[in-house]
């Protein structure tokens, strides 16, 4: 391990602050375990995206991130190009401490610090496919990034919204519910014009459409339970016109893996997806809140090496 150029991108504002607050107790433990590395911390949105890449230029062989989704999601995308990986041999490690941290549920990453670096020592990294989406941002631009894990549009990220201009202090389950409960009180369904691959093209009344590498998303919502993130697909999941009684009466479902039980609940499997409305719909990418539709997202099958329990 001390053979390699290691570089960890560090988010301190993470868990509500308490990454910083606790970063001198993980350094410690990780200079102990692995080595000598570079550590970066960031101060913003965007800045672990120059930083990875910046790293990876250098020469980095090995990028740890310590944050939740949304940290790891900037890392991602600093990783990728337009096509592929910067440094297609580099691995990314990954110590959680995030409000939600939903990645870790579909994916073997422990919480718990001394055994997530024991799995950066063993440095055995599985490929991982990406999703890639280009999209309407806040200014009316068109933009492109990647993901690890879940898009939806939708309830989605009207949820991500309200998460973002509240407070986290009760954790991350108890921050996404409280905000989906009033989303869902407020929100009106949109029609979306959503086409997947050459198999489905069509309008629907939707609560949420969920585009899916992972299974998890929103603090802990089991919304693709079928998903994986080595498939070289997406698991597009559907929540259709449902009443509000409906809704609340099934809530349940939506944590409990048994979400296809509802007749108004559809699946699809695709590469591709499409999507535009003539309302506003705003998109909600690993936990944060770019933009809005019009949507294309493509799957970039195993783009990434990820450093996984075996």
């Amino acid at each position: 391990m001390s053979s390699r150029k290691i570089t960890f991108i560090v988010n301190p504002s993470a868990a509500m602050g308490s990454t910083g607050r606790e970063w001198h107790i993980i350094k410690a433990l990780a200079k102990d375990r692995l080595g000598p590395f570079q550590a970066l911390l960031t101060t913003g949105p965007g800045d672990a995206i120059r930083l990875t890449r910046r790293a990876l230029l250098e020469g980095a062989d090995l990028i740890v991130c310590v944050g939740g989704d949304g940290t790891l999601n900037e890392v991602v995308n600093g990783f990728m190009e337009e096509d592929s990986s910067i440094r297609p041999e580099a691995m990314l490690g990954f110590i959680p401490r995030g409000t939600g941290c939903d990645f870790i549920k579909t994916v073997p990453i422990p919480r718990k610090l001394n055994r997530a670096l024991d799995l950066i020592i063993d440095s055995h990294a599985r490929p991982i496919d990406l999703g890639r989406l280009r999209y309407r941002d806040h200014h009316g631009h068109y933009s492109s990034r990647y993901f690890h894990n879940v898009v939806s549009f939708g309830l989605g990220g009207e949820v991500d919204e309200r998460v973002n201009r509240t407070t986290r202090v009760f954790g991350g389950f108890i921050s996404f519910i409280c905000a989906t409960l009033i989303s869902i009180l407020i929100y009106n369904k949109k029609q979306i014009h959503l086409k997947v691959d050459n198999c489905f093209d069509q309008r629907v009344i939707s609560w949420n459409v969920v585009v899916a590498n992972g299974q998890y998303h929103g603090g802990g919502m089991w919304v693709a339970p079928g998903a994986s993130v080595d498939d070289g697909l997406f698991h597009v999941t559907v929540i259709g016109d449902l009443t509000l009684a409906e809704v609340f009466l099934n809530l349940p479902k939506l944590y409990n893996g048994k979400i296809y039980q509802l007749k108004k609940v559809s699946t699809l499997v695709g590469k591709r997806v499409e999507a535009y409305s003539d309302q506003r719909v705003l998109l909600d990418v690993d936990g944060e809140q770019p933009g809005l539709l019009p949507v294309i997202i493509d799957i970039v099958p195993e783009a990434l090496l990820l450093i996984t329990e075996k």
